[in-house]
């Protein structure tokens, strides 16, 4: 039997509990335009105030009655979904329209629900999305750090913590995060990111709580910033590719800053590696890069031979020293970042010596009976594991 097709149509308006105040251009159409929006509880429903201010109150919709034929298990969806899928059915067909804004305990089968009873009664059924922006989870991750930091219902070890005692943390989480990019782990680095996300945040709501500044004074910050040291992209200015892209970065942040001195800003506390090549980066600004890279590979074998030669310990620890320095400045002309390419021989060491052991052991070998030789006979008959 065909089911007769009236000119009714339901009209489902999905919200965003993170944003309950924002809704899309087609969303407002549609709730402007409604004689009425219901909903299940509009006392209860997040939109509700924000909806309000526009004129658009909403309504409580009352669940119908079942027939017995409607309290057919077989049938899709709860009877509680049935009984409000067939209350807005009877509003639609009454006014011709019925505009429906989900609420908190709509799910994915209620709007089946409505849309199963909907073509059996013969009524169009339209869905509005919402689409919430890119970020919008970060709303709710500074929502849950209030709440934590909440001075009377909040968790004590969070309100405890200050900016300096949150330090090594944010240290730490950066480190991991380092590993997780050096084996490329895609599931960890987006963990690991989410762990140094909530130090920013964290930090944020701290400085929040004492009336300094506040999660947007963070982002506006490093937003303008993006947006005043990209002209090329911004503002019309021409480059001719990445190298000049970097200098007009330099000099743009030399004059935001108003830094007099060569390294200053160059954090002291930075790893040994990172350190060397931001101070060997800031000098060559200033024309102080007098090395090609075979210049510096004849240095680097000078400074073995000077190690080679060096008196006692202190003379062998700066000679070694300067070695060093020499080959990060080798390094930066090879445009390899020391530090992270360092840190990269350590990952394949780990996993290269890991596997030697776990054929040691295989071999029925305890580590102990290795001599030099044999160590190093293991090392090269054995591949390294794979990240």
């Amino acid at each position: 039997m065909t089911v007769p097709t009236t000119a009714a149509r339901v009209v489902l308006v999905a919200f965003s509990e993170r944003l309950p105040d924002l809704f899309p251009l087609q969303s407002w159409e549609a709730l402007s335009r409604a004689r009425t929006v219901w909903t299940r509880d509009p006392d209860a429903h997040p939109s509700g105030p924000y909806l309000a201010l526009g004129d658009i109150p909403l309504a409580r919709l009352e669940p119908a009655r079942l027939d017995i034929a409607g309290l057919d298990l077989t049938q899709p969806g709860s009877p509680q979904d049935r009984r409000y899928a067939r209350a807005l059915l009877g509003r639609a067909t009454a006014w011709g329209e019925a505009v429906y804004l989900l609420g908190p305990t709509d799910t994915d089968a209620s709007t089946r629900t409505v849309a199963h009873e909907a073509a059996r009664a013969g009524v169009e059924v339209e869905y509005v999305f919402h689409h919430e922006p890119p970020g919008s989870e970060v709303l709710r991750l500074a929502e849950v750090e209030r709440t934590l930091r909440h001075p009377e219902t909040g968790c004590p070890w969070d309100l405890q913590q200050d900016h300096a005692s949150l330090g090594h943390h944010l240290l730490e989480e950066t480190y991991e995060l380092l590993d997780a990019i050096a084996v490329a782990d895609d599931a960890a680095i987006a963990e690991e990111l989410g762990d140094v996300l909530l130090q920013v945040v964290f930090h944020a709501q701290i400085a929040s709580d004492r009336a300094a500044f506040d999660l947007d004074d963070v982002a506006r910050g490093i937003t303008d910033k993006l947006v005043r040291r990209h002209p090329h992209v911004f503002a019309g200015v021409e480059v001719s590719g990445a190298d000049e892209v970097v200098a007009n970065w330099e000099v743009l942040k030399q004059q935001e800053k108003r830094r007099t001195g060569p390294f200053d800003g160059v954090p002291s506390a930075l790893p040994a590696l990172a350190l060397t090549h931001a101070l060997q980066r800031r000098a060559a600004r200033l024309g102080f890069d007098q090395h090609d890279p075979d210049d510096l590979r004849d240095r680097i074998r000078q400074q073995l031979d000077a190690l080679d030669d060096a008196a006692g310990g202190d003379d062998r620890a700066e000679q070694l020293g300067d070695l060093l320095a020499t080959v990060v400045a080798l390094a930066r002309h090879l445009r390899v970042d020391p530090e992270q390419t360092l840190r990269a021989a350590a990952v394949r060491f780990r996993r290269h010596f890991e596997a030697v052991l776990a054929a040691a052991h295989r071999a029925g070998i305890h580590p102990d009976d290795l001599d030099p030789d044999a160590w190093l006979r293991l090392w090269h008959d054995v591949e390294p594991a794979e990240p």
